[in-house]
């Protein structure tokens, strides 16, 4: 293990996954390769398997597995996306005096991938990589599929995920029209008050555009 983090499960289970990098490995040749006592390697392989990020080949010999594809398929996905989003979210912000973030779907969650905040003493905090729930919020309730944006494009949501915070959010949109990621703005109820897309719901499609086109 060249790597140590200082969480010792997630080294060992890390190993395991740099070793089946070349190419699969039978379990005597995957505790050569990690250095890891046998009974450690089989336990480590076999959690990795039920997650998906281990699997079998035909010969039952262990090769990495099919989440891991989808995972490095999302990774390459947001990086770009957060790069491109910085300038516009910062935009946002300084139009609209408030916390702008740019949420994405990850499962039944949303992750923040970009967060930029307020000025204000009293402003609404999200960190970067933040998982907040789909159902409650208006930038979960965009991403979860279950509410359409209205016919202005945005929406709203007061004191559902946290009393005295208000947002509204719009969406990104990707070439085939589905909805990639959500743009928020957030804060204190008041300030935003309690219809904050009338007050910038028009900023926050405007840069869930940019960001889209």
């Amino acid at each position: 293990m060249d790597i140590v983090s200082g969480v010792g499960v997630l080294d060992k289970a890390m190993s395991v996954l740099r070793a089946l990098g070349d190419h699969p490995l039978a379990l005597p040749e995957l505790t050569a390769a990690t250095g890891l006592p046998r009974a450690t390697a089989h336990r480590l392989t076999a959690a990795l398997e039920v997650h998906g990020m281990v699997r079998r080949d035909r010969a039952g010999r262990y090769e990495l597995g099919d989440q891991l594809v989808t995972l490095g398929r999302a990774a390459g996905v947001q990086r770009p996306l957060a790069d491109r989003a910085r300038p516009v979210l910062a935009a946002l912000a300084r139009e609209t005096g408030e916390s702008v973030q740019l949420f994405v779907r990850e499962g039944d969650r949303r992750r923040c991938l970009v967060a930029v905040e307020s000025s204000h003493g009293l402003r609404w905090i999200v960190p970067e990589g933040a998982l907040l729930p789909l159902d409650v919020g208006s930038s979960g309730r965009l991403l979860g599929g279950d509410h359409e944006p209205g016919r202005r494009g945005w929406l709203a949501s007061v004191g559902e995920r946290e009393p005295g915070v208000a947002s509204v959010s719009a969406p990104v949109v990707d070439g085939d029209g589905r909805i990639a990621a959500a743009v928020s703005v957030s804060g204190p109820v008041e300030r935003l008050g309690s219809a904050p897309g009338e007050r910038f719901g028009e900023a926050v499609v405007a840069a869930a555009r940019r960001l889209s086109s």
